[in-house]
């Protein structure tokens, strides 16, 4: 009986290390899986709001399309802005000076597109190119997309006056904002991927945004549509049919410019 005592000694040793392994793998694999949860939302943070981007981990099915290479189609409204007088304020200042310009520029407007839960999908030169109600589905979208329109063409419109007083530079901002069908995906190659999205409303976004001057918002029809829908009055107006390159039929389109103000109060923003 005694001799077996060694043997007993070393299975229990052997069994004690097995747990004490088995504990620490465990302690690993949770520590890995949280570094690589907050790598994520740090991820994810960049492009969303904290509150979207904390959706969007909560939603394992959700968070595993945005990550993989698969296509989602969603309704959305896509709002491209674009700084006016870029070019000029390039020509005065020097480069070390124009980089924090552009730096209180694109933070001015991603802080509103946060606050309305926007998506940053393209931010690149003097352009920026927001989605709502993609990737999480918000059917006042189109209220959300024009009410951060207003705060950005108000607040851009005091930046430029800091800019004015500092450097003696001009410089407007300039808005379009579509409605319809995209595609939402990771679009690139194995070495380089980059979530974005493509459609015809991304199109028309893009071209009201090359046509709106200074300091207005260009809308296309589907947007003014939805807005009336939901009662919600921005004194937009009529502008001339706008016919696009490679489309049969021109589209309506509508301005609301700087001086026209939002009626915040047409109704509370859905969570």
């Amino acid at each position: 009986m005694a001799a077996d005592e060694p043997l007993r000694a070393q299975i229990a040793a052997l069994m004690h290390a097995g747990s004490v392994r088995r504990r620490t793998a465990a302690a690993l694999l949770e520590a890995e899986f949280r570094r690589r949860e907050e790598v994520l939302r740090q991820t994810f943070r960049r492009y969303v709001s904290p509150r979207v981007a904390d959706k969007i981990l909560e939603d394992p099915q959700l968070r595993d399309t945005l990550l993989s290479t698969a296509d989602v189609r969603a309704h959305a409204v896509v709002l491209f802005a674009d700084l006016r007088g870029f070019t000029s304020i390039s020509e005065k200042l020097d480069p070390d000076q124009v980089v924090p310009l552009l730096n209180e520029f694109f933070s001015l407007l991603t802080e509103i597109t946060f606050r309305h839960e926007g998506t940053v999908f393209h931010m690149a030169g003097d352009c920026l190119m927001l989605g709502f109600g993609v990737p999480l589905e918000q059917p006042d979208s189109p209220q959300r997309a024009v009410r951060a329109a207003q705060e950005m063409l108000a607040g851009f419109a005091a930046l430029a006056q800091s800019w004015k007083g500092r450097y003696q530079i001009d410089a407007g901002l300039g808005i379009g904002i579509s409605e319809g069908d995209v595609i939402a995906g990771n679009i690139g190659s194995s070495s380089y991927m980059n979530y974005t999205i493509i459609g015809d409303a991304v199109n028309i976004a893009a071209r009201l945004c090359q046509r709106a001057r200074a300091g207005e918002m260009l809308l296309s029809s589907t947007v003014k549509d939805s807005l009336d829908a939901h009662g919600m009055d921005i004194g937009a107006t009529p502008l001339p049919s706008l016919q696009l390159r490679g489309r049969s039929h021109p589209i309506d389109i509508f301005c609301v410019p700087l001086q026209t103000r939002v009626q915040l109060s047409a109704g509370p923003i859905a969570a």
